[in-house]
């Protein structure tokens, strides 16, 4: 049986220290962009946010509970770097028995999410803007996933940026670990490069099967899609399982 997926804490905290208590810098997979809002941003996240987002200081509290977002013990699915949650509402609403857990870093995406999650009645979706990394390991239990979404992850294209990429080895072990046994890990990217580098790491991590797949009918095709189809790159989807 799958352990808690919504683990309690006190999580070790988010940021890094020397032994003389400087922060560290860390080599993270994002960058946080302009953070205004919109008219109609402003005046969806004034009308969702205090429901349906997580504040980052929230993960820090001594005995912090996802379930507690939530309102209800269910099945997870996590979904990193949602956007402007035009896919995520849309899978999140066919699944209703199913908590999502949307992490994004982009606050203006954020607000834009709230209200398409909003007016597809999928109100069992909750977002946070934490680092991803950080999130699978102290806020999912192990085996905690029935299924985790990555699509369209920033593609660092320039060769000194690449270590930055999300799918890693690194990362990839972790979420490995946080999958349930024949829970799946769904990708998407329209960077040549990238998906190669997806199927070399994701065939190495021996707890994962897989490769690349047709495109998931499921998943609707966002305006950040049409526009890497429009500059003529080509779309790989691809899906691992934990075995």
């Amino acid at each position: 049986m799958p352990s808690d997926p919504y683990p309690a804490t006190p999580a070790p905290s988010r940021h890094r220290f020397t032994d003389d208590g400087r922060r560290m810098r860390e080599v993270l997979s994002y960058s946080r962009r302009g953070g205004r809002f919109t008219p109609r941003q402003q005046e969806s996240w004034d009308a969702h946010h205090e429901a349906w987002v997580i504040p980052d200081d929230a993960v820090d509290e001594p005995g912090f509970r996802l379930s507690a977002w939530f309102g209800r013990e269910a099945p997870l699915i996590v979904e990193i770097g949602s956007g402007v949650g035009q896919a995520t509402c849309v899978l999140a609403a066919a699944r209703p028995a199913y908590d999502v857990l949307a992490l994004e870093v982009w606050r203006p995406g954020v607000a834009s999410s709230l209200a398409e999650v909003a007016a597809a009645g999928a109100s069992n979706v909750r977002f946070c803007s934490v680092d991803a990394g950080w999130a699978l390991e102290n806020l999912v239990g192990a085996a905690g996933l029935a299924e985790l979404w990555t699509f369209f992850p920033d593609p660092w294209p320039k060769a000194r940026h690449r270590k930055r990429r999300l799918v890693g080895s690194r990362f990839a072990a972790l979420a490995a670990t946080r999958l349930a046994p024949d829970a799946c890990w769904r990708l998407a990217t329209d960077w040549e490069d990238y998906a190669e580098q997806m199927v070399t790491v994701l065939d190495a991590e021996p707890a994962l099967t897989g490769g690349i797949v047709p495109r998931w009918e499921e998943r609707p095709v966002t305006k950040f899609e049409h526009k890497g189809i429009e500059a003529g790159r080509a779309i790989t989807d691809l899906c691992y399982t934990r075995e």
